[in-house]
């Protein structure tokens, strides 16, 4: 049977995390506190992004600016202009990091997309997300892409009716308890969890499985065995 297959973006389709994660561990180095452990800055971090993140969302622009945030509130020496723009410059770039699409991806998609219709959803910054659409190459295999501030249960709600959806044939793929299963299968939806190593912190949750079919895989080529 012909069903809907949502699919997420970021650490589903394309690396994302790890070079967020790159820039974290720039900006440790060069806060270089004689205190806090790495672990501990992180912390911090974390409390701004979670506050910031409501109101100004997600992407590396928003992240340059939690960075900024942090370096002010926690740095031992006078805060320069400077040394701003260079804690900012760390997010900046990855904009221009070279996307890497994870292994089994393209060619499992063109399998799916040949029995199924499929939809990209993603969450950030519009044009961010859609520069990271086209350099990926993927674009031409999903049938529709949406692109939200928040992927919670309102969001896959007007999603399922926007694109006429029937809940029962619709499953959420992604790696994010948080973005991807919990709201999708609260939603009424069917969904597939795909771990991710780097998945950030702040996506992390027990999953709720109350509603839905629920399937945990290894890969994202192993979608394969089951649609």
């Amino acid at each position: 049977m012909r069903q809907h297959l949502i699919i997420d973006a970021d650490d589903t389709l394309w690396e994302n995390n790890i070079y967020f994660e790159r820039a974290f561990y720039e900006f440790v180095t060069f806060l270089d506190h004689s205190s806090l452990s790495s672990a501990e800055v992180r912390a911090v971090l974390d409390e701004i992004e979670e506050t910031n993140s409501k109101i100004h969302g997600y992407g590396s622009l928003n992240f340059a600016r939690n960075l900024r945030q942090c370096y002010q509130n926690l740095c031992e020496r006078a805060v320069r202009e400077q040394d701003l723009r260079t804690v900012m410059s760390f997010a900046e770039r990855i904009l221009d990091c070279p996307l890497e699409v994870i292994e089994g991806v393209p060619e499992t998609l063109e399998y799916l997309s040949l029995r199924h219709q499929l939809t990209l959803f993603t969450k950030g910054p519009p044009e961010e997300q859609k520069l990271k659409v086209e350099r990926s190459g993927l674009a031409p295999f999903f049938h529709h892409v949406a692109i939200v501030k928040e992927k919670d249960t309102a969001a896959y709600r007007k999603l399922v009716t926007d694109c006429s959806m029937d809940c029962g044939h619709t499953w959420m793929i992604g790696n994010s308890p948080k973005s991807d299963i919990n709201p999708a299968l609260e939603a009424g939806l069917n969904a597939v969890f795909i771990p991710h190593a780097h998945t950030w912190v702040l996506e992390k949750q027990d999953i709720r499985h109350t509603n839905g079919n629920l399937l945990v895989l290894d890969t994202f080529r192993d979608l394969r065995r089951h649609f």
